[in-house]
């Protein structure tokens, strides 16, 4: 139980260091320009991504379906995450 609770403080920590990459850029450029919302967003993005993985590890058994489902989730995340920064298909999500 130990260790599961470590990952998830791990997923914690990574997004929290996530997270700061752009706050320190802000502090230093003009170029990045996130608001509140946008902390938000990425907020629950990762951290809903690492809930799912963590789920996809602690029940799934075999490390060939692990692997599949954590690619599955990370690729969802990536093309999420593109289609809010610049809208590749032109959804409405990504204020098209």
């Amino acid at each position: 139980m130990a260790i599961k609770n470590q990952r998830l403080t791990g997923i914690l920590l990574a997004i929290a260091t996530l997270l700061l990459i752009p706050f320190i850029a802000m502090q230093f450029t003009n170029e990045v320009n996130w608001t509140l919302s946008d902390f938000v967003v990425a907020g629950v993005l990762l951290f809903g991504t690492g809930l799912l993985i963590e789920l996809v590890l602690r029940t799934v058994t075999t490390a060939k379906h692990r692997i599949a489902l954590c690619a599955v989730i990370l690729v969802a995340l990536l093309l999420i995450w593109i289609e809010l920064a610049v809208g590749i298909f032109g959804s409405p999500i990504a204020g098209s």
